[in-house]
């Protein structure tokens, strides 16, 4: 069974790819999971995460936020996408740096983020990222009913169960990645 959230309408996501980025749309095409998908389609001035949850009368513990991180070890570049509750902050200069063994990490510039995913800022979502990029999942993601994230553009949504996320090919739980 597919989630759903309250008070929006929601598709099949393999069956509204015009409600998806291109690479993710590629992606889902490829992965064994994505009956478990719902679209909604909601206005792009409410793709961000509290706008949303207040408008839609949302609990903020069901979204979820991709942050890309970067940092560099010994000239080589390591990019990771962050899955972490909206109602946490990717803990990025301690178990975000120790993961990708590096000495200082931050937040990959908009402008790059949105280029390298071949997404819309504000809908950035782990499906159809670059494989190079390691996928770190907040291990308190797994337990979420029905998740909320970015769908690749702002005018819509991915729901899907918390357990998916973590089941992402090449996805990692980390405990503790997201702190309050």
């Amino acid at each position: 069974m597919r989630p759903e959230i309250p008070g929006l309408p929601g598709h099949p996501a393999t069956d509204r790819s015009d409600l998806l980025a291109p690479p993710v749309a590629d992606a889902l095409e490829a992965w064994d999971r994505r009956a478990e998908l719902t679209v909604v389609e909601i206005d792009p001035d409410l793709a961000d995460t509290a706008t949303l949850v207040e408008a839609h009368d949302l609990a903020m513990s069901d979204s979820v936020n991709c942050v890309l991180v970067a940092g560099k070890r010994a000239g080589e570049e390591r990019i990771a996408a962050c899955l972490v509750p909206a109602d946490t902050r990717a803990d990025v200069n301690r178990t975000v740096k120790q993961l990708l063994d590096v000495r200082k990490c931050s937040f990959l510039p908009q402008e790059r983020a949105v280029a390298e995913a071949g997404m819309e800022y504000g809908g950035i979502t782990p499906l159809g990222l670059p494989t190079a990029w390691r996928v770190l999942v907040d291990g308190r993601v797994s337990s979420i009913e029905a998740a909320i994230i970015g769908s690749g553009v702002r005018r819509s949504k991915l729901v899907l169960p918390g357990a998916t996320l973590a089941a992402l090919p090449g996805a990692e739980v980390v405990d503790g990645l997201g702190q309050a």
